[in-house]
């Protein structure tokens, strides 16, 4: 899109105040890349082939001495040429363009390029620089790139925003012990001393925030599990994770090629796919084309695992390959659209596991991947549409969380159902055919889907996609006198009390002594009558969403929960669980009501996914919602109930889930002793399987609880680990876990050096650590630490970590002490970062529900 150059003064007159610089013709220079300058830029320039060169040193702690040579077409030399580069000016230490120095200027992040140096067409830029640290991920033997959204700026000069894809020819000089993995195949190795240079072959045509390399001491296998050699580099050392994870790795990877081959009727779109596998990964994984990066905890399980867990990796790794076609191969033309990728990587991910997992109900795993998280965000008061205007890409990480990640894949199986599972395929079909290699955003799929269907696209696609929140519903049944349906009206009104209304589709289970009539509802207005319950008997129970589907807070009767647990169908149980914590929060239902039917889940549930809800509302209820009181009242029976069950002959699966609940309320004294016993292995629950992981984190849990022997229990799990990245990582969280106050006080406070926060995951795992609810009374001084340092956090941290320090500290509490913390932080801060303000409500929803809650039954 091409700038008008006349609305120059407009663009003036409004950034007046935010730091900007104006050029010497109509951009207006500023931090980030704005859009205008995107703009400009997509217009200007074409052609482009970055070659690059890295020499990593052995010790981390040393430069890294690099080299760009750019090759890009201009179109238009009437502005200067902008290289994005967000490091220090003294990181750059030449420019050459065109076969000539020119003198280096560097303004707001980026390189300037002179008018004058530019030629119309080719034009060459060599640069030689020091390569920024801060999404180098630098370790003691290895390191790994992460620049997604828009950190590739932060590495190297590029033009770092989506629509401008380039081919990439690597070259790194590396420790000669180590191994490397990047986008294209290794052209050539050449041994240098105690070093080794890897020159790789040209890359496929991508976009910046997916270049990558990984480069290290790492083991790697190779396999062909179908037409496509694949690598995986790994550090794992356990050998029963790996002997029960390798094969599988590489078979899912193969198994959703397949599938994603034949649905969108195009075939693998790269040279290939190799994949890394990281310890401290920041995320579950990063998409890169070529060198997918997962968090290694994720892909290697062992005999241990849960179905559940499987089912996890198994999503994950469909959820990245997936990524290959959309977002890799056909990618968003701004990162406003960033939530495009996200949702059909996702939704391509639940439909991958049907093959997969035969036996798995695939509805009610959708359900429990998605509803919860979704929820979480939209009843907040930091809820935001699916789709958010982005206005500099600095900005980009802000968009991520649940709302792209859930609210999407429900908000596109919507879709799908309205429009046909045919129609909607050859629509998908037909968009990565007409933007393979290229960018498209959300108005160039819908054109695409409105000509396969006689539905408004974009009428249902405003609601859906462009407004934020969901519908609460309620009911009007009235009954003849002989106790027959003769008026079974629905209404929803938007949570926000706004005029919004969600077109969706779902199923009503009307309950009766020996069976159940399923009807559908299918709602386009603010409200139906649902003709087909006109006559029908008078139910035992209506069961709103019964088959998942619909999307809010369905009508619930608080005096009428028993039907739930004696529901044959499992998404039906799911379904009403959930909407029992929803119906909960928004104060329909009581905690103890709520807590009493959650608590006969758990001693009937015998399906993994709905135990899985059950275990994590009641944990929620109890730990956020019951006064101290109340937990005091319950504890003895609930760990009981949980002991107890545990003994019982029940699947592994569900022993596991089951487990988890009781090593997190287990702080009683009888409670300690069972779980101190299962720790030392002194007592063997049959059918339980426990890894070195699991009995990481029960030692955690005794420290955390007080137990006699912590340190003892502590230094002997330290000692057990043999996993070295692992070993480490617990030493790292030592602190957190200390009966010290003073220690776990000087753990906190390190973390202000943002060097103390590189491990990322750590971190998160360490503030939850020192938050516990059983630690909250000495931790709460420190929320107000917490709040003031955000701004840094999101400056210095990846896209996730914002949410999850706001997450483990603030969000962790109930109290009214922290609630007055946040009021006051927000008074004194008027111009505190929307973004922020956004992600710390967020954050916070349960402990402001908490405050009319707990008044409720205080």
């Amino acid at each position: 899109m091409k700038i008008f150059y006349s609305l120059f003064a407009f663009f003036m007159t409004i950034m007046i105040g935010f730091s900007q610089s104006k050029t010497k013709g109509n951009l207006v220079l500023e931090n980030g890349v704005s859009e205008q300058l995107a703009q400009f830029r997509k217009h200007q320039i074409s052609n482009i082939t970055y070659e690059l060169s890295f020499e990593i040193p052995n010790k981390k702690n040393e430069d890294i001495v690099s080299k760009l040579a750019l090759e890009a077409t201009l179109s238009d030399v009437s502005e200067p040429l902008y290289l994005d580069f967000k490091e220090k000016s003294q990181n750059i230490k030449t420019v050459e363009v065109n076969g000539k120095t020119v003198a280096i200027v560097h303004e707001k992040g980026h390189i300037v390029i002179p008018v004058g140096n530019l030629i119309s067409g080719k034009n060459t830029i060599r640069i030689s620089f020091i390569a920024g640290n801060l999404s180098l991920n630098r370790n003691d033997d290895f390191l790994y790139t992460l620049l997604v959204p828009d950190r590739a700026s932060t590495l190297f000069p590029c033009f770092d925003q989506p629509d401008l894809k380039a081919t990439y020819k690597l070259s790194l000089s590396v420790p000669k012990d180590w191994k490397v993995l990047a986008g294209a195949d290794v052209k050539e190795k050449i041994e240098k001393g105690d070093f080794t240079l890897y020159a790789f072959k040209e890359s496929d045509k991508m976009s910046t925030y997916l270049f990558s390399f990984v480069a290290g001491k790492f083991n790697n296998v190779t396999q062909k599990p179908g037409n496509l050699e694949m690598t995986m580099l790994y550090r794992e050392n356990g050998a029963d994770k790996i002997k029960a994870s390798v094969d599988t790795i590489f078979n899912l990877h193969q198994q959703s090629l397949d599938f994603l081959e034949k649905y969108t009727n195009y075939k693998f779109p790269f040279q290939k796919l190799d994949f890394a596998s990281i310890p401290v990964f920041q995320y579950g994984g990063m998409e890169h084309v070529g060198a997918i990066q997962y968090r290694e905890s994720t892909l290697f399980l062992d005999n241990s695992a849960t179905d559940s867990e499987k089912l996890n990796r198994a999503k994950l790794i469909a959820h990245e390959t997936s990524h290959m076609w959309f977002g890799d191969l056909v990618t968003m033309k701004w990162f406003d659209d960033v939530w495009m990728k996200e949702v059909f990587a996702n939704f391509m991910a639940d439909k991958i596991m049907n093959p997969i997992f035969p036996k798995v109900n695939h509805n009610l795993q959708f359900f429990t991947a998605h509803y919860a998280s979704a929820y979480a965000e939209d009843r907040s008061l930091g809820t935001h549409p699916i789709r958010q205007h982005l206005a500099n890409l600095k900005d980009a990480g802000s968009l991520y969380g649940a709302m792209i990640y859930n609210k999407a894949p429900i908000m596109m199986r919507q879709l799908e159902a309205s429009m046909g599972k045919e129609a909607f395929q050859n629509g998908i079909q037909k968009y990565i055919q007409n933007y393979a290699n290229d960018n498209a955003d959300w108005n160039n799929l819908v054109e695409i889907l409105d000509a396969e269907t006689p539905l408004d696209m974009k009428k249902w696609s405003e609601v859906w996609v462009n407004k934020s929140g969901r519908a609460i519903f309620s009911d009007k049944i009235e009954y003849d006198t002989q106790n027959k349906i003769k008026k079974f009206e629905i209404i929803q009104q938007a949570e926000d009390k706004s005029d919004n209304i969600w077109p969706q589709v779902f199923q009503i289970g009307l309950v009766y002594s020996n069976d159940v009539k399923v009807l559908t509802a299918n709602i386009v207005d603010k409200s139906l009558i649902l003709k087909e319950a006109i006559g029908l008997e008078k139910p035992l129970a209506v069961v709103y969403n019964y088959n998942g589907f619909g999307y809010g807070v369905f009508p619930l009767d608080g005096n009428n929960l028993n039907y739930i647990a004696n529901l044959k169908d499992e998404v039906a149980r799911a379904s009403s669980y959930s909407n029992l914590y929803e119906n909960t929060l928004v104060g329909n239902v009581s905690p103890n009501q709520a807590y009493e039917c959650f608590l006969k889940g758990i001693q009937s549930e015998e399906n993994e996914l709905v135990l899985r809800i059950v275990s994590n509302n009641l944990n929620t209820i109890y730990w956020r919602f019951f006064t101290e009181k109340q937990q005091n009242e319950v504890q003895k029976q609930l760990v009981g109930i949980l002991y107890e069950r545990l003994q019982a002959n029940l699947s592994s699966n569900i022993k596991k889930t089951l487990f988890g609940l009781f090593t997190s309320v287990a702080y009683s004294e009888s409670g300690k002793a069972s779980l101190y016993k299962v720790w030392n292995r002194e007592i063997s629950i049959t059918g339980l399987k426990l890894n070195e992981d699991d009995y990481t984190n029960m030692a955690m849990n005794l420290a955390i609880f007080k137990h006699q022997k912590a340190d003892e229990i502590l230094e002997t799990t330290r000692n057990s680990i043999s996993n070295p990245d692992k070993k480490k990582r617990f030493e790292f969280l030592l602190p957190s876990l200390s009966k010290d106050e003073s220690v776990r006080n000087t753990f906190i406070e390190s973390l202000k050096d943002d060097v103390n926060r590189e491990k990322e995951s750590w971190v998160s795992v360490g503030l939850a650590n020192v938050n516990h609810p059983l630690r909250q009374r000495n931790a709460q001084k420190y929320i107000r630490f917490s709040l003031d340092l955000v701004d840094e956090i999101q400056r210095t941290g990846d896209i996730f970590f914002p949410k999850d320090w706001l997450d483990n500290t603030v969000g962790k509490y109930s109290s009214k002490y922290a609630f007055d913390e946040v009021q006051r932080f927000l008074k004194e801060n008027p111009n505190f970062s929307p973004i922020l303000k956004r992600k710390l409500f967020q954050a916070t929803d349960l402990l402001y529900k908490a405050q009319n809650i707990k008044k409720e039954t205080e």
